[in-house]
């Protein structure tokens, strides 16, 4: 397994594990950065598999055609399969409850499962690249993963972590056989220019099959009053009624995305910089991952938006994140 770093609706589980009352709540409290809201309907994230098309019509950085993509779809259809298994969906659903004590992610109800054979790697299939968020590589979710399909199939997960904006752009490119994204609208574009194609026994190019939560966090005191919002929209709204510190990703990846669904529509915050020139005293916009970000907001006394697996991991690191 190899590593590159780059700077929507289900059911909520019928029950989850009761959160184990050692070591990561003993580290919360030595951090500032707190959940303040979560459980809201509106921060349900979905984390969707797609094969990357071998006829599609890629493109370079600058837009031009590019000639000559060779993907490896025998791979990338092998790493599907697994990671839709019961073997890979359970150890999905079962990371980081021992670790954490609580869930990192929870499988859909209504989610694809497969049940294909899995063949073996060979020279010219081993290296399978994906491109996915930096959310299931800072979680460790890929780390614990990963080597599970690696050691009994024998293949080499390339792995390339960024937003998911960024990380749908490196498979336009042609440089992804498989992408593993949470931004349902950038998904539906990527398959709607051929980008992505329907691996044998499904039914469809999007695999959306898991899901965690996205939560608002803050210093402890929280000045904004967001723990005490109606709901997660209130919440944004008093942040930006009283212009408190907010760490945005800035970087078009299924959080940024997400959080820009949440501000007041009269703001008119988007990905451009333009749209809010007028914040910088409050809104940071970081172009950054989720670990770095969270670093950022502890350090400056800061509201965030992120995946609560990724906040688990930062509290159970010490608020450290590599």
């Amino acid at each position: 397994m190899v590593f590159a770093l780059c700077a929507c609706a289900a059911d909520k589980p019928a029950e989850s594990a009761a959160p184990d009352a050692s070591a990561p709540v003993e580290e919360a409290a030595a951090l500032n950065t707190v959940i303040l809201k979560e459980a809201d309907d509106s921060m349900i994230n979905n984390y969707t598999l797609l094969a990357v098309n071998p006829d599609a019509p890629f493109v370079d950085a600058d837009g031009n055609a590019v000639a000559d993509v060779k993907l490896n779809t025998i791979g990338a259809d092998a790493l599907i399969n697994w990671m839709l298994s019961e073997e890979g969906q359970a150890a999905a659903a079962e990371y980081g409850v021992e670790e954490f004590g609580d869930h990192l992610f929870y499988l859909k109800d209504e989610r694809p499962v497969s049940t294909a054979e899995i063949p073996k790697a060979t020279e010219e299939t081993k290296l399978v690249r994906l491109s996915t968020t930096t959310s299931v590589n800072d979680s460790g979710l890929l780390g614990y993963l990963l080597p599970m399909f690696e050691d009994k199939y024998g293949y080499e997960v390339e792995v390339y972590s960024a937003g998911t904006g960024k990380a749908i752009a490196n498979a336009e490119m042609g440089n992804a056989d498989v992408i593993l994204v949470h931004a349902k609208a950038k998904e539906e574009a990527f398959a709607e220019k051929g980008f992505a194609r329907v691996i044998d026994g499904m039914d469809a190019a999007r695999l959306t099959y898991m899901y965690n939560y996205f939560v608002l966090c803050g210093p402890a005191d929280d000045p904004a009053g967001v723990k005490d919002a109606e709901n997660v929209l209130a919440a944004f709204q008093s942040i930006a009624d009283g212009k408190y510190k907010f760490i945005s990703r800035g970087d078009g990846s299924g959080t940024h995305t997400k959080e820009l669904s949440l501000w007041p529509e009269a703001l008119g915050i988007t990905e451009e910089a333009e749209s809010f020139a007028d914040y910088t005293d409050w809104y940071i916009s970081a172009n950054a991952g989720m670990g770095t970000c969270l670093v950022m907001a502890e350090e400056m006394g800061g509201y965030i938006l992120t995946d609560k697996a990724t906040y688990l991991t930062f509290v159970a690191n010490g608020g450290i994140m590599e």
